[in-house]
């Protein structure tokens, strides 16, 4: 019986000694460390991980057009300018207003009940489209204006290489001849840039002068084109 009791206290006090030298000796003591620079409380831990994952991160809310700057105006000018004399109607299109379109006048003064107007998917297929259109009135003679697309375009839009034209006017009329201008009028939320030669040939004195005027109104933060108006001398 005292064995016996022996015996189990010796067990005790072994099974104590051992749970003692396995919790201090083999096993690692844990260190939990902590650094206030690491997670700031105004940034989520989601955000931070962006840059640790290779996980862009959300875009930037886009700045306003300033309509008063002249230099992005001046920018899409130039660029509907090449697509004209690259005859790139498909680039063209894409510079077109997509709900309001671009409505072509042949002789200064707008009139919003002749004057054609084109969608987009119009302008885009210009250079294929073979039927014929009226497209207002000749000057002097009164008749209609019936051509195709592409040659209206190449008599009354890029008539001349207005990338060349040696004189360029910001919401300004550069020169008024017997029709009426009336773009401020017509496109009171637009802008234009005119584009002006003052004679083509030197023995016709100016009475060869013509311009061109790109009118262009904002659309989804962006300038987008409205009015295509040639000038030209008139009788």
């Amino acid at each position: 019986m005292k064995r016996a009791v022996v015996m189990s206290s010796l067990a005790l006090v072994c099974g104590l000694l051992l749970g003692w030298l396995v919790g201090s000796s083999f096993l690692p003591p844990i260190h939990v460390h902590t650094n206030a620079s690491a997670i700031s409380p105004a940034v989520s831990p989601g955000i931070l991980s962006n840059n640790r994952y290779g996980v862009s991160a959300a875009p930037e809310e886009e700045e306003p057009l300033d309509t008063e700057d002249n230099t992005p105006l001046l920018d899409r000018a130039g660029q509907a300018l090449e697509a004209l004399k690259e005859k790139n109607y498909a680039a063209l299109s894409r510079l077109v207003h997509p709900e309001h379109g671009v409505t072509l006048t042949p002789y200064s003064t707008v009139d919003p009940s002749c004057d054609n107007v084109l969608t987009q998917a119009e302008v885009a297929r210009l250079s294929t489209d073979e039927e014929v259109y009226t497209w207002g009135l000749y000057d002097g003679s009164g008749e209609p204006i019936r051509c195709t697309g592409q040659e209206y375009f190449d008599r009354y839009v890029f008539n001349a290489d207005y990338t060349e034209a040696p004189q360029v006017g910001i919401d300004t009329v550069l020169i008024s001849g017997n029709a009426l201008e009336n773009v401020d009028a017509v496109y009171e939320d637009g802008r234009f840039v005119e584009y002006h030669f003052p004679g083509i040939d030197p023995a016709r004195e100016g009475f060869d002068w013509c311009s061109l005027k790109l009118v262009f109104e904002v659309w989804n933060n962006d300038w987008y084109l409205v009015g295509m108006i040639h000038g030209e001398w008139t009788v």
